[in-house]
């Protein structure tokens, strides 16, 4: 895998174009008449998916350092090169500046992500997301928003924190003992770092592209939105300031929910390991599950 100087985020046609009408033939039809709905459709632009407003936003970083470009895209479809046609004539027609992509006639794209050295795997197909995380990587379904994008041109990008930007470690005390032992144990652990979630190595590689820029002229903010309340936030800013990485917003919400002040960051995407708060936060903006740690164990075995 050649070095990477730039964040790398692939994404599966499906999150990035609405397909929905086709994926339901091939459900219900099959294969073959899949691919023939999209070679006779293929001249036909496809609408945005749910990802796409976060793409736009992505590549337009490049555009504020052409000579040094900090994002790219890459597509990972299960479309064959064939029928995938339709997807790049789509690309052209929206002019989104993708050109890398792998086509695996109806495989999983999975093993293609190490190759291209991604940071962050979105798609719409959970059993794709469920094996990139299992392998290390930060991966996420997409839920669709009931709500409108932030209209900034800032990326704003949220994340839970146990089992997503740390691990679930400490998650799995709460679930087996309650919050009476969590939060003991948090104070007892309190200069004891997190480990790294799937999802750390993804902010550190925000991070980097925020080092290009002034603070106050960043084009990415994010933000940790937590159930975390004192004294559990202890550890989290330590384990943050160890890992010598900045989130440029924390709140520690103590349970409440997390909806309103996704809303008022004004994040693009929110980034959550738990079904119920993806559901809830998909009301007020576009939302990542990822399927990982002990709130999805059973549902994974």
């Amino acid at each position: 895998m050649e070095k990477q100087n730039k964040l790398v985020v692939a994404i599966s046609s499906r999150a990035l174009f609405d397909l929905d009408e086709s994926h339901a033939i091939f459900e219900t039809d099959g294969k073959e008449a899949f691919c023939r709905y999209q070679i006779e459709h293929e001249d036909e632009t496809l609408n945005p998916g749910v990802a796409y407003p976060l793409v736009k936003k992505l590549l337009a970083i490049n555009d504020v350092l052409p000579a040094t470009p900090l994002v790219e895209i890459i597509l990972l479809s299960r479309n064959s090169a064939d029928t995938g046609l339709r997807i790049f004539n789509s690309i052209k027609h929206y002019e989104l500046n993708i050109s890398r992509a792998a086509f695996t006639s109806g495989r999983s794209p999975f093993d293609y992500i190490a190759p291209f050295g991604a940071h962050l795997f979105l798609s719409a197909h959970a059993d794709d997301v469920v094996k990139a995380l299992d392998s290390g990587y930060a991966a996420a379904t997409i839920i669709a928003s009931h709500s409108s994008m932030n209209e900034t041109d800032q990326l704003r990008i949220a994340f839970d924190g146990d089992a997503v930007l740390f691990s679930d470690e400490s998650e799995r005390i709460y679930q087996k003992y309650g919050l009476e032992a969590f939060t003991e144990n948090e104070r007892t652990e309190a200069r004891t770092l997190l480990s790294g979630g799937p999802f750390k190595d993804f902010l550190a590689a925000l991070q980097q592209i925020q080092t290009h820029f002034p603070a106050d002229q960043s084009p990415v903010r994010t933000a940790l939105v937590t159930a975390r309340a004192a004294p559990a936030h202890e550890r989290v800013v330590r384990t943050l300031r160890a890992w010598n990485i900045r989130i440029d917003e924390a709140m520690f919400l103590g349970g409440m929910s997390k909806g309103p002040f996704l809303r008022a960051f004004g994040a693009d995407i929110f980034f959550d390991d738990q079904k119920g708060h993806c559901e809830s936060a998909s009301q007020h903006v576009a939302t990542g599950h990822v399927p990982h740690g002990v709130s999805n164990a059973v549902e994974n075995s």
